[in-house]
């Protein structure tokens, strides 16, 4: 039985949710959540997510918000293998590390970028600072090493790369994160559906970003 999803396609949370699903063969039923028209604070929704959040899944009367939530949920209940997200108590801190991390790096992307987006504000030299000693950190984890938490893929890479991936659309210059550039590649390559479901998902962020500049 499809797990539905409730989100909004360019959102970068519900992207990361897409793509842990895909790696885990989980299949869901998309349900595009209008926050424009308000659907998030409808009766029916506030009834499954009190925080009125996207992205929100309902796994047969299960009801789950946070992406980093939803995939480590995602991950213990259909991973045919632990290998996604180890049950191993170190290797698993380790994971949780790292999308701790992310939560961060998707913060400081959202703090410099939607304000010049949504609210026409100038760009803020401190926080595009704060993207790059974020970034500083992740070209640091990845030194020696194929993936965030190791030299295998996990939820932390798919979570990490579905935030990374937004960059190019921004001023951000990452140029000069060698092994991230690298590992960015790899989990491009190697995470099964990328292009279906984060490379579908920027398109519409892309397509979002394009309408609210001629605003």
């Amino acid at each position: 039985m499809p797990v539905d999803l409730y989100q909004v396609p360019g959102s970068a949370p519900c992207r990361a949710v897409r793509l842990v699903a895909a790696a885990l063969g989980v299949e869901l039923n998309l349900k595009h959540t209008d926050l424009m028209a308000k659907e998030h604070l409808k009766p029916e929704f506030i009834k499954m997510n009190p925080q009125h959040s996207v992205p929100t899944i309902d796994d047969n009367g299960f009801y789950l918000w946070e992406s980093r939530a939803i995939c480590q949920y995602l991950a213990d209940k259909y991973g045919k293998n632990d290998s996604l997200y180890p049950k191993d108590p170190k290797q698993r801190a380790v994971v949780n590390q790292r999308l701790y991390f992310d939560l961060g790096l998707y913060q400081s992307f959202a703090d410099y970028f939607y304000p010049q987006i949504f609210g026409g504000a100038p760009a803020d030299s401190d926080k595009l600072q704060k993207i790059h000693d974020n970034l500083k950190f992740l070209e640091t984890f990845l030194d020696g090493q194929k993936y965030l938490a190791g030299n295998n893929l996990t939820i932390a890479d798919l979570l990490t790369a579905t935030t990374y991936s937004n960059f190019p659309f921004t001023d951000v210059d990452v140029s000069k994160y060698k092994n991230t550039a690298k590992w960015f590649d790899r989990v491009k390559a190697e995470a099964p559906k990328y292009e279906q479901t984060n490379g579908e998902g920027l398109k519409a962020f892309k397509a979002l970003i394009e309408q609210l500049k001629k605003k």
